[in-house]
């Protein structure tokens, strides 16, 4: 009695079969859409760091080397990732309004919302540039909010990228709290409600006397302050560009 072949799993050309009850995708059934979709789900899982072409291919049930027909490299999957899952957020959300105020306010939500719902790889994201439309809407929407707040555009450009930066560092820091393990963030968080109130009052007077008041990370108004204390430092500012641009008085 003859011993059947075992199954041909290297990927050969002609073979489909990726190992016991898996079936490899057919040829052309890949989409890049399809691998950005498998992509998110390998990064929540594993973290960008972590994930592998090779683990992405094991997602879709495909040969690692089909990846390579959609993108180049690891790179510029994570960068298209990157750019896909904040459209999927709020792409085509950004719409300018009468107050600059309010479009730079409605931005850090965005942002901010956005990082919070993807915790296992926020930080990485916060930190890329990924030089795609949705980045490009956003940058665009941003200079033109500021241009409107009445900065010239030396100013404009400074503070496009001191707003982006603090916005973006702070949502990920609350994402990344939010992706501890839950007895470490439950420490954390009752360090501040508890640790902190049973300081020697003699050692720590000015945290005795307020550490009722001392807010944890992940308080949703610490966000909020920090962005209207942006808002108002860019108003200033426009203000004292204001005056300086204005002629003197004659007869001073």
């Amino acid at each position: 009695m003859s011993v059947p072949k075992a199954e041909d799993t290297s990927g050969a050309p002609g073979k489909t079969s990726t190992g016991p009850g898996r079936r490899r995708l057919p040829r052309d059934t890949l989409s890049r859409q399809v691998i950005l979709e498998a992509a998110e789900r390998v990064a929540a899982r594993d973290g960008l760091d972590s994930f592998t072409f090779q683990s992405l291919a094991k997602e879709v049930n495909a040969h690692p080397t089909s990846l390579y027909r959609h993108f180049r490299d690891k790179d510029q999957l994570v960068l298209e990732l990157i750019d896909d899952l904040r459209a999927r957020s709020y792409g085509g959300r950004l719409e300018a309004t009468d107050s600059w105020r309010e479009d730079l306010r409605t931005l850090a939500r965005y942002v901010h919302e956005h990082l919070l719902r993807y915790p296992q790889f926020a930080v990485q994201m916060a930190a890329r540039t990924t030089r795609r439309p949705t980045e490009f809407a956003n940058v665009e929407f941003a200079l033109d909010a500021l241009l409107r707040a009445g900065l010239d555009e030396e100013d404009a450009a400074m503070y496009l990228r001191v707003f982006g930066n603090v916005v973006r560092s702070l949502a990920s820091m609350e994402a990344g709290m939010s992706a501890l393990d839950p007895e470490t963030r439950d420490g954390d968080t009752l360090a501040w409600q508890l640790e902190y109130r049973r300081l020697p009052a003699e050692q720590y007077p000015r945290i005795a006397a307020m550490s009722g008041q001392l807010k944890d990370i992940g308080d949703p108004q610490v966000f909020d302050t920090a962005v209207d204390l942006l808002l108002d430092a860019i108003e200033a500012r426009a203000e004292q560009a204001g005056r300086r641009s204005k002629p003197a008085p004659k007869g001073t």
